[in-house]
């Protein structure tokens, strides 16, 4: 009986078999004869069992690895079918076959990812499009210009902030110039005209910066005019994909010149203005069509960070890039890019709409200023929108006694003296009185708008880092005129010290000669101990000042101070209102806290968008009872000055603080700058008083030169008395000894005066506590560097530098 062939075998007669050509067959099996029928009896052979054969149009394909001779079943010669045992493959044939396997899937799935992300987006723009909806500009504007409430501190209204485009007419497109519409495109999408309302090579690149760690945004014009429009900015793909939808069908249901118009007329600029056309006012005081392409590019400029509008280094590096911009766009020419000039707003104060005025103005902006500030997380441009209400820190009792204070004491004054007070609460950092000047906006901020050397004020500082370093109060110093570190120091009055003179006794006269030892001589602080010790106290490393930013307490080139710091001339710059924070963490017992205006700001329904949270720091040193100590031990040394100089608190409450004195460079008997800054343990107040000409003499209307315990005390005496009228007496608290502490005998009352206590004499004598510490040159004996005055009282002293002056000028001399 013929044998059927297995499936997917081959027929007998084939290759392999005898065929009717009868060729060989299977070696040990004789071959048969055409036409014979086989007999033999063959040997068992391990077969699967037989079935029907299948045609070979229903087969199924064989797997391609089978196809490719890799698998059991296949037979490799040309003999008549026959299944073999599977043989095993080798360790490098399944290493190919994993790969081989890995490598096709791989490919099916990266078709099928790429197919995801070509089609996967699209399907979402299609599902999104029909569900979102653009914001239009004239419901955005109505919205933009709400009024700011601000109330004192007890909850009553102070005033209001408005912004200047309130109550503003929408602009069309033939209305606005095109020097504006060049600058704005150039400042934030050179291309607008040219994209479908995104900018797919911006985006992309975008991901790439941010990818690689830089920041980015990526948002065409359009995108821009979205995310400004809803307010929404929260770094989230979700909203970055609604944010181009709708910008995307702006595009589509509105043309190019309709989406600049809208942009420009609702986009803020900074400085509270919502719109190009109140933009070009708060800048420059001038209507939009008479800006020139350089003033266009510093307003465009601003548009990307709004809050920074007052930092003139921020707004040149965004103006030249603008410029750049519109030459390479060629909307402005060679020789204009070429003659460009860098065009300066005008000052930020003079351009505000009416409201608050005289020094609750300067608060006003203060307030604006920290809401833009990074620490609130909020914007003005937001609180615009939504219309808030500012909660302050000014105590309307306190703010009307700083006013009250000046104003009674400078009457009948030198019209041309300035003066500032601020006033901190030690235990919160919340500003209860500021006083930068009385003209308000149309003045300088003579508080934070100003720095100016410290004079004696700053000695306090020089304590803490001697106290740091192991002394005490108690410790002496040689207070008698001599060259110290080959400078020659003398003290600006007579003294019965000697030669072993107590750091407190020597703070107490303000002797300069104790504090420069105590500082530059070889054994002693050095000045970057004295300036890190003001730093941790609460002067900053680093203000705003005219739109540039200064660094303090620093030498020529950002490098150590020289040894007038310890004297508080020279390097010794500060502002009047960082020292009211310095001496309040006094006040606080060594714990800094940051001075701030607002604590808290309420939306128009009363839910609550910022909340002030206090952040007490140690100042001094990281264990908080060290710092503690460190200033307990300032202070001992500090409360005996008020009543010393003859401006002590009313009702004996306790106080403590320390007068300060700059000499008129070239003058040895006139001042230029005075201050007094004290506190109780309630309340740190600073004032200062100098003139705007700077290096001028400051004299009372007697003719006579102007002291820190003069007129500058008065004004801290009668502030503090009304400011804590009613409130608790507080006495400071008993200091742990520090180094060596010798409390010395109480101090003996203040010398015999034919003034009045209540209104000090502003005359010098050589008892008068504080005065200028620029030292008379001894008869016979020469003078070195520039602590003597110049022979010529009329000529300028030298600009050589010298040892203790190496950036020349005036050397260090006074209170």
């Amino acid at each position: 009986m013929p044998i059927a062939p297995p499936p997917g075998g081959r027929r007998p007669g084939g290759p392999g078999g005898p065929g009717p050509q009868g060729g060989p067959g299977r070696p040990g099996v004789p071959p048969r004869n055409p036409g014979e029928e086989r007999t033999t009896q063959m040997p068992p052979v391990n077969r699967p069992t037989q079935r029907e054969p299948e045609l070979i149009t229903h087969r199924e394909p064989e797997d391609e690895f089978l196809m490719a001779g890799v698998g059991a079943g296949v037979a490799d010669d040309d003999d008549d079918y026959e299944y073999d045992d599977e043989p095993e493959l080798t360790e490098e044939e399944e290493r190919r076959l994993r790969k081989k396997k890995l490598w096709k899937r791989v490919r099916i799935g990266a078709f099928v990812a790429i197919g995801l992300m070509i089609l996967g987006p699209v399907i979402a723009v299609a599902v999104a499009y029909p569900l979102v909806d653009w914001p239009r500009p004239n419901d955005i504007a109505a919205d933009q210009d709400k009024t700011i409430t601000l109330l004192y501190s007890d909850g009553t209204e102070m005033g209001k902030i408005t912004s200047p485009g309130q109550n503003r007419t929408m602009l069309t497109y033939e209305e606005i110039p095109d020097t504006v519409k060049n600058a704005v495109m150039a400042a934030e999408d050179a291309n607008f005209y040219d994209n479908p309302g995104f900018d797919a090579k911006a985006i992309v690149r975008a991901v790439w910066i941010q990818a690689t760690g830089g920041s980015s945004g990526g948002s065409g014009l359009t995108q821009q005019y979205i995310k400004k429009a809803t307010g929404k900015e929260e770094a989230t793909i979700t909203r970055k994909f609604t944010e181009l939808v709708k910008a995307y069908k702006m595009s589509n249901e509105s043309d190019h010149n309709t989406i600049l118009t809208a942009y420009l007329n609702t986009v803020y600029f900074g400085r509270g203005a919502n719109g190009m056309k109140a933009a070009a006012q708060v800048y420059y005081d001038k209507e939009m069509k008479e800006l020139t392409p350089s003033e266009a590019a510093l307003i465009a400029g601003m548009i990307q960070t709004p809050s920074w509008s007052e930092d003139q280094e921020y707004s040149k590096k965004r103006w030249e890039f603008v410029m750049l911009q519109m030459l390479q766009k060629k909307w402005i020419s060679q020789a204009d890019y070429d003659a460009r000039q860098y065009p300066t707003p005008l000052p930020f104060e003079q351009t505000q709409p009416a409201g608050l005025d005289g020094p609750l103005a300067r608060v006003s902006q203060q307030v604006q200023n920290e809401i833009d500030s990074q620490l609130i997380g909020l914007t003005m441009e937001k609180a615009q929108k939504v219309g808030v209400t500012v909660h302050t820190t000014i105590d309307p009792k306190m703010q009307q006694a700083a006013v009250d204070a000046v104003n009674s004491v400078m009457q009948g004054q030198d019209p041309e003296l300035r003066t500032s007070l601020s006033a901190i609460e030690p235990q919160s950092g919340a500003v209860r009185a500021y006083y930068p000047g009385k003209d308000g906006l149309k003045g300088i901020d003579y508080a934070k708008g100003t720095i100016q050397e410290a004079g004696s004020s700053f000695k306090p500082f020089d304590l803490v880092a001697a106290l740091k370093m192991g002394k005490g109060i108690g410790d002496t110093y040689d207070s008698t005129p001599r060259t110290i570190a080959g400078v020659p120091i003398r003290n600006a009055s007579n003294t019965t010290c000697g030669k072993e003179c107590t750091i407190r006794q020597a703070m107490k006269e303000s002797l300069n000669t104790v504090f420069y030892d105590m500082v530059a001589s070889p054994n002693g602080t050095g000045t970057v101990a004295v300036a890190n010790a003001a730093y941790e106290a609460g002067i900053p490393k680093s203000v705003m000042v005219d739109g540039k930013a200064k660094q303090l307490l620093v030498g020529e080139g950002g490098g150590k101070p020289n040894a007038g710091i310890a004297i508080g001339a020279d390097n010794a710059q500060v502002r009047p209102f960082d020292m009211a924070s310095a001496y309040a963490t006094f006040a606080a017992r060594g714990i800094y806290r940051a001075p701030f205006f607002v604590t808290k700001i309420a939306g128009p329904n009363g839910d609550v968008l910022y909340q002030h949270v206090d952040q007490p720091v140690p100042a001094f040193d990281p264990v908080e009872e060290k710092s503690r100590d460190i200033a307990d031990n300032v202070t001992e040394a500090l409360k005996e000055i008020p009543t010393y100089s003859k401006i002590g608190c009313a009702g004996n409450r306790e106080c403590a603080g320390k007068t300060g004195t700059h000499e008129l460079d070239g003058s040895i008997d006139q001042n230029s700058k005075a201050w007094m800054v004290g506190y109780t343990p309630q309340l740190a107040a600073s004032v200062w008083m100098g003139k705007d000409a700077g290096n001028v003499p400051i004299k009372n209307k007697e003719g006579r030169a102007i002291f820190g315990s003069g007129l500058p005390g008065q004004i801290w005496k009668k502030f503090m008395d009304g400011a804590l009228a009613g409130a608790q007496k507080e006495p400071f608290a008993k200091p742990k000894p520090l180094g060596n502490f010798n409390p010395p005998r109480k101090s003996e009352p203040p010398p015999p005066s034919n003034t009045p206590s209540n209104t000090p004499s502003n005359t010098p004598s050589s008892n008068t506590p504080e005065s200028p510490t620029r030292p008379t040159k001894p008869t016979g004996e020469p003078c070195q560097g520039l602590i003597c005055p110049p022979s010529n009282p009329n000529t300028s002293t030298s600009s050589k530098p010298g040892p203790g002056n190496p950036t020349g000028g005036r050397d260090p001399g006074d209170t």
